[in-house]
Order: C-alpha cells, then structure tokens, then sequence
C-alpha cells in the first residue's frame, strides 16, 4: 500500500505520535491559507508523490514569507517531478502539504518495508536522515 506524507502523518498523529502540523493542499492556490492557519514564520511547501527524494528533486521548499509560500506552491504544483526513484519520466504533483517549520537538530529515517524472499516486515533505519528538512535557516545538506 502507498499513502502519502500527510496521509501516514494522520495515521501516527492519532497514535499520539509528535508530528508537525500541516495541511493538506489539493490545489496551489490553497497554499498561503494553509499557511496563514498554521501561523509562524516559516513553512515547508511538499509535493505529495508517491517516490523519495522529492528534496533532491525540488519538491520540498522551506518558505520564509507567505509570497515565497506562493511562488514555491506555485512551482511545485503540476511540475514533472523526476528524482531517483520515479525514473527519467517523473510524476506530476497534484497534491501539496504545507506544514510548519521546525527547528531540526538531527533527521533519522525509518521504515517498515516488506521483504518479498521472507514475506516478513523488515524494519530500515539510517542516522543520515532525510536531505532536506523543516529547518528554519532553509535546506541543510548532511
């Protein structure tokens, strides 16, 4: 099963899990009143794709202002994002999440994977972390 970032962050948020607060946007143009109704200063505007390095790929973009929350939904929005696990033709972002900025001091990645040879859940974690985070200075390279 594939669920987006905002749909898997539902899920852990009703588990009592810490996330950070976002909203789903369908649509560019719902974009800076979703950032409005987070409040704060900074924003990360995230293409909704179901592939991994949408960072690397310019689908993740730390906002500063709510005109750079404009223009950066604007971008990402119903580009062809191409990153290493979509191939060369890429998918179209038809969906965004704008959530609030953090001020992150270490990333971690985890994930529960299905291991097809043993048909058990394997369980993948790296101390590398994500690419780009919610840091409010903007994208840190690990």
């Amino acid at each position: 099963m594939k669920i987006h970032e905002y749909q898997a962050k539902e899920i852990l948020r009703k588990f009592g899990v810490n996330v950070p607060r976002g909203v789903f946007c369908p649509t560019a143009e719902e974009a800076v009143a979703a950032a409005e109704s987070l409040g704060g200063k900074v924003w990360v505007v995230k293409a909704q794709i179901h592939a991994g390095g949408r960072g690397k790929g310019g689908g993740v973009k730390v906002a500063k202002s709510l005109d750079e929350v404009k223009q950066y939904a604007e971008q990402i929005y119903g580009m062809q994002l191409v990153t290493h696990q979509t191939g060369p033709e890429g998918q179209k972002v038809r969906r965004l999440l704008v959530e609030e900025g953090a001020d992150i001091k270490k990333e971690y990645y985890v994930a529960a994977l299905t291991d097809r040879a043993t048909q058990k859940v394997a369980m993948m974690a790296s101390s590398e972390g994500g690419r780009y985070g919610h840091r409010g200075s903007g994208p840190q390279h690990s």
